[in-house]
């Protein structure tokens, strides 16, 4: 038991972790904290019934010993027998959710063995042992295996730059995913991240003017008790001035970060569309995004643009229209893992009704078992609801889409392996599609770093070996799609 000085102590830590102005300050008080719960001591000791660790030590021992023995054919062999993301149960949220900051030593040790082995067989000289086309199929075999990370933004409306802290945070520490989905307002940042390269995005993500034209406009205004709201005008001047003149597949070519933007269709009969270089590689990035943001009943729906064989604008499917992508599917985590074999989700989760049922979900004062049937449960009820109306009023067709779109929102899941969600309980109404001054902006932003912090050091540990991966198999700058538009005569 801990004693009352020591609690003290500890929630005085807490206290600090949670108002630290930077990563350095808040890991500072984290290890403090890890230090005085006895929790440093825990991270150092490798046995726990919560994961096999006698499996992952002898992995660790019998790489290091190939590694010694200079032993290349051995070492191949037994990175074959599995790059598992769960080897030995190391990937359970419980062993990263003791510590402040990060989780048993042995797993760290065994991520970073993995990652120096494969780093190592990628560099050494191919020969009539181990040809090129041998390593290239072990590492195709591996990516699969192993599968890959995403990171999904959430619609949030103008709570949205809550995102931007979370991706630069994620950008600086160089734990940003390469698929990234958004939908609504996440699908502004999924846009900036994929259009703007490695060079060019510290630039892009500090200060507010950088993004908004208006914003100079909105901080001058006085101050009012009804804010002002954003209107397809000023979202699309924002767009234009922000997102790039391109296509997903030039995106893809330019930054290798495959993007992904959910759009819904105005229309019954047609389903959720989720636009990436694979899905949709001509269609313009700016258009998926001012579709995906336009809220239904408030903002029109959107028509997407496209290029066409010589490299012109024109329609995309003319006849028809598209709204916002958080309605049907804010984390298409199904469609990510059938295109990309992603089987890992980062969560950047700010959408309103989302932490409602999240946060609602954490005070239940039952099991975790209970929780998750009870999940399903209302998912098949809503599942049911919405057949019903669909059947019953076809004859009020507004109505009829109304309330579907309702059951629509409330069956989704809005949540993933990691989750990183704002700390605030209570959102003002009027903010979620107004027009937000910078000091507003600027706190959303810090509030994305903050919330991003305690979830740091388990994304670098689940993510590295696939970012390994992909930086050995990564192959966007093979691509050029400018070279097959025709020339008009």
């Amino acid at each position: 038991m801990l004693s009352i000085t020591s609690s003290f102590s500890l929630t005085r830590l807490e206290r600090k972790m949670r108002h630290a102005d930077n990563y350095a300050d808040w890991k500072n008080a984290a290890l403090e904290h890890d230090a005085k719960s006895g929790f440093e001591a825990w991270k150092s000791k490798e046995e726990s019934k919560s994961y096999d660790y006698v499996n992952i030590r002898t992995r660790i021992d019998a790489l290091k010993e190939y590694r010694r023995q200079e032993d290349d054919i051995g070492l191949l062999f037994a990175l074959n027998e599995g790059i598992h993301g769960n080897q030995g149960g190391m990937g359970k949220s419980i062993l990263y959710e003791k510590a402040k900051l990060g989780t048993k030593h042995l797993i760290e040790e065994y991520v970073d063995e993995i990652v120096s082995a494969l780093d190592y067989i990628s560099t050494i000289p191919e020969s009539s042992e181990i040809t090129k086309e041998d390593k290239l199929d072990f590492f195709e075999r591996a990516s699969h295996c192993f599968g890959r990370s995403a990171l999904m933004l959430s619609g949030a409306g103008s709570l949205g730059h809550f995102h931007r802290g979370v991706i630069k945070t994620l950008f600086e520490h160089k734990v940003l995913p390469t698929v990234i989905s958004g939908s609504s307002a996440g699908a502004i940042s999924a846009a900036i991240l994929g259009t703007y390269s490695d060079d060019e995005l510290p630039c892009v993500l500090q200060g507010n003017k950088v993004l908004d034209p208006l914003q100079v406009e909105i901080d001058n205004r006085p101050k009012s008790l009804i804010r002002r709201q954003s209107d397809s005008a000023s979202l699309k001047i924002m767009l234009d001035a922000i997102i790039p003149d391109m296509t997903f597949q030039e995106a893809y070519e330019k930054t290798g970060r495959m993007i992904s933007i959910t759009i819904a269709p105005a229309e019954e009969h047609q389903t959720s569309r989720l636009m990436n270089a694979i899905t949709s590689p001509n269609v313009y990035v700016r258009t998926a995004v001012m579709a995906s943001c336009a809220v239904p009943g408030v903002y029109p729906p959107v028509m997407l643009m496209a290029k066409n064989v010589y490299g012109e604008a024109q329609p995309h499917l003319p006849e028809r229209r598209w709204v916002d992508g958080a309605v049907t599917d804010d984390l298409p985590a199904k469609r990510l893992a059938r295109l990309y074999g992603v089987n890992h989700y980062i969560v950047s989760q700010a959408n309103p009704l989302a932490l409602a049922i999240i946060k609602g979900e954490q005070y239940m004062p039952v099991s975790e078992g209970a929780k998750k049937v009870l999940r399903l449960s209302t998912h098949e009820i809503l599942k049911s609801g919405e057949k019903f109306s669909r059947r019953f009023l076809r004859k009020i067709p507004d109505v009829g889409k109304t309330m579907s779109m309702f059951y629509s929102v409330m069956a989704q899941d809005y949540k993933g392996d990691v989750n990183i969600v704002p700390h605030f309980n209570f959102v003002d109404p009027q903010k979620l599609l107004g027009q937000l001054t910078s000091a507003e902006i600027d706190e959303l932003v810090v509030e994305g770093e903050r919330s991003t912090w305690p979830q740091l050091e388990q994304i670098k540990i689940c993510s590295k070996i696939g970012h390994k991966l992909d930086e050995i198999l990564d192959h966007h700058l093979e691509h050029n799609i400018q070279r097959f538009y025709k020339t008009r005569r």
